[in-house]
């Protein structure tokens, strides 16, 4: 089935705009016609078997808004691929805590089989390809969305987030934030040298 960039965006709920930067970025597939009308080619046959759950994550309250809007562009990137979506699940923890709850219970859920989530870091710090493992098992696809990640400031985030967890469980939660800055002040200025 084929439809105009226009009504797609309209059945898609998204704007115009959107739907044009989809299609030029190839999210969207189909072609010009020679009066330049865009036509889409539906890709429901083919994705009306993906059914979606999305999973946004932050570190900490202070990031509430960067959580609704990591949402918000998952759901996006859902509808543009032409996925059901299911449920959208935002949680608030530490990607370094293996005891979140919201992770938990969608892991096991038998009603999706596509976990989108934006970057490898949301889901977990460390142990990603297990999960991966896991959702694998369970007849489940894990699709991350931006894959590309600065290796030195991932590195550098990993090392900043292992040291306050282990300052939070040395020093306690209220000493463990001033140990950390200190510790991070340290390290960056032995980098700097």
């Amino acid at each position: 089935m084929e439809m105009k960039l226009s009504d797609y965006a309209k059945k898609a709920g998204i704007s115009y705009r959107t739907a044009w930067r989809w299609w030029k970025q190839g999210i969207l597939t189909g072609y010009q016609s020679p009066t330049g009308t865009i036509i889409i080619l539906s890709e429901e046959n083919s994705k009306s078997d993906l059914i979606a759950c999305i999973y946004a994550r932050v570190s900490s309250a202070e990031n509430k808004d960067n959580l609704d809007r990591q949402a918000e562009r998952l759901k996006d990137y859902s509808i543009a691929r032409g996925y059901k979506i299911y449920k959208i699940v935002k949680e608030i923890g530490s990607g370094l805590n293996d005891n979140r709850q919201q992770l938990g219970k969608i892991l096991v859920d038998p009603n999706y089989n596509v976990l989108v989530v934006e970057h490898k870091d949301r889901l977990a710090r460390f142990g990603t390809n297990y999960i991966k493992l896991l959702l694998k098992e369970l007849n489940k696809e894990l699709e991350i969305v931006n894959q590309s990640e600065d290796k030195q400031d991932e590195l550098m985030e990993d090392l900043i987030a292992i040291i306050t967890s282990f300052c939070s469980r040395i020093y306690g939660l209220r000493r463990s934030k001033r140990k950390t800055e200190k510790i991070i002040a340290e390290l960056k200025s032995n980098e700097q040298k």
